[in-house]
């Protein structure tokens, strides 16, 4: 697919993210950019090609449009723009006080994903995904590969959505709708492996990197989970019990993010403990 030619002069930045930014156009509110940074040319095409795909599906998602490229020769995807939302993670470091609130909302939207089934034919499996992820990670030995490979061997299958980066940054909401958001990593299969991501965001990560994230306290991204997790597993279950069934989810993403670091992550590697040891 060939990528329509743009001029960046057309649009303001209204943000940014691990892998690009995004901007908004000067004089057509419908339309915001996400623009990726330089040297990234398949990825783009890869997102957009799946965004479609996702958002045929019926699944709330802001409508993807062209594939583009700047002058200065950085490709990204133009998407009809959903004006005076905010993100669930910005949402509550504004407002803590709605933490339950956000929390029980953001619950209840990936309630709604995970019961969503897909076409196995036009997605990735996630097992698979992490099969390819093992593979190719330099920082384990094989026997430690082994046992992450049995364990995932392990999880039932299931043949529904996955988002695949389920950060609370990456749910959007205006005053009568919701949205999902970056969807470059969508899939299908059990979706534990997407609530590890909620764990490692909200309890496991460090201070300084929720801070500069998702602007916010580890205190109030702690409570975020504390309210989440009720929510989407029952009342009925602990928060202890849910921690330790999620917990080695949320170690497999260790493969993601050494993968886009190119260096081991001890601190994410530990919630692994249980399957390694």
């Amino acid at each position: 697919m060939e990528a329509i030619k743009i001029s960046l002069d057309d649009y303001v930045l209204s943000g940014g993210g691990a892998n690009g930014e995004s901007y908004d156009h000067k004089t057509d509110p419908s339309v915001m950019l996400k623009l990726y940074f330089p040297g990234k040319i398949q990825q783009p095409l890869d997102e957009m090609r799946l965004a479609r795909k996702v958002y045929e599906m019926g699944i709330p998602t802001p409508e993807p449009g062209e594939y583009v490229v700047t002058d200065d020769n950085r490709y990204g995807i133009r998407f009809h723009r959903i004006p005076d939302k905010t993100s669930y993670s910005r949402a509550t470091a504004d407002h803590p006080e709605k933490v339950q609130q956000y929390a029980e909302e953001f619950a209840e939207m990936c309630l709604q994903l995970h019961s969503t089934h897909v076409d196995t034919t036009q997605f990735e499996s996630v097992k698979d995904r992490y099969y390819r992820l093992l593979e190719q990670n330099p920082f384990f030995t094989t026997a430690e590969k082994d046992k992450i490979a049995k364990f995932i061997a392990d999880v039932p299958d299931t043949d529904t959505a996955i988002h695949g980066d389920l950060q609370f940054s990456n749910v959007i909401f205006t005053i009568n709708q919701r949205y999902f958001i970056d969807l470059g990593d969508f899939c299908y299969g059990n979706p534990l492996f997407d609530v590890g991501m909620v764990y490692l965001c909200c309890c496991l990560s460090d201070e300084a990197f929720i801070k500069e994230v998702f602007h916010m306290d580890k205190a109030t991204s702690t409570k975020f989970w504390e309210c989440f997790a009720p929510a989407y597993f029952g009342s009925d279950r602990s928060i202890k019990d849910i921690e330790e069934e999620i917990r080695p989810f949320s170690g497999l993403k260790t493969l993601i993010i050494e993968r886009d670091t190119q260096c081991p992550m001890p601190q994410f590697r530990a919630a692994l403990a249980r399957v390694l040891y």
